[in-house]
């Protein structure tokens, strides 16, 4: 069993929570900052710092949307639920967002009982986009983004990244349409640092369980290249 914890964070203009999962035994872990989908970090969230709290790394899930509202946590978003999740994304401060991920990466690299030192990001949905500017705009060892979104708008960044990046893309995502697909391709496919991988038939939310859209065969195809990435990055 992993051990976790509710941790605060300082940063500048206060203080962020984050979910901290660690390997059940004792020393210091390579480190993976989990950063969250729209709905905040709920128990999906917290089960991926686990998964890979049991995978021998230091997982933290940090509260994106701290500035708007505290320690968001939708499950079973309803129609009231979805409206809520989508304007805190419209709200968010996507630069202020970027910093906190690099000061949660400060934070796991200063603790040396804690973290090796070396630290990844794994995102999803706006954590995938997040993801995928954290390896430009931060000094992530790896990073990794599952089906982001408003990737084909940001591909001028993409001369910044040095380090590993992996994206998982559904096919048949709707808020990631075939056209954005292909410019993503287009613009990142011949990087020696990116690595794309397709699911055709999945759809948007393909790795969360319970979803509608959860596949289990896919998961652990995306998972098991996710692991594979962090490994060589971080061990």
């Amino acid at each position: 069993m992993s051990q976790t914890q509710t941790i605060s964070i300082p940063t500048d203009g206060g203080a962020f929570d984050a979910y901290l999962a660690r390997p059940a035994q004792d020393g210091p872990a390579p480190g993976v900052v989990v950063i969250q989908e729209i709905f905040g970090v709920n128990p999906n969230i917290k089960s991926v710092a686990d998964w890979l709290a049991g995978e021998g790394y230091c997982a933290l899930a940090l509260d994106l949307f701290w500035r708007l509202e505290p320690n968001v946590s939708i499950t079973d978003p309803n129609d009231e639920e979805l409206e809520k999740a989508f304007g805190l994304m419209t709200a968010f401060d996507q630069d202020a967002g970027i910093g906190d991920i690099q000061t949660a990466i400060n934070y796991l690299r200063a603790d040396a009982d804690l973290c090796t030192g070396k630290v990844g990001t794994l995102g999803f949905c706006l954590g995938g986009r997040m993801a995928y500017l954290s390896a430009t705009s931060t000094d992530a060892d790896a990073s990794i983004g599952y089906y982001g979104v408003g990737i084909q708008d940001m591909l001028g960044a993409a001369e910044n990244i040095s380090t590993p990046l992996v994206l998982h893309i559904a096919g048949q995502d709707e808020f990631v349409p075939a056209e954005a697909q292909a410019a993503i391709h287009a613009g990142l496919d011949s990087h020696a640092h990116v690595s794309i991988f397709d699911y055709p038939d999945q759809d948007h939310g393909f790795t969360r369980p319970g979803g509608m859209h959860y596949d289990a065969a896919a998961t652990a195809s995306a998972h098991a290249r996710s692991l594979e990435t962090l490994g060589k990055a971080l061990r």
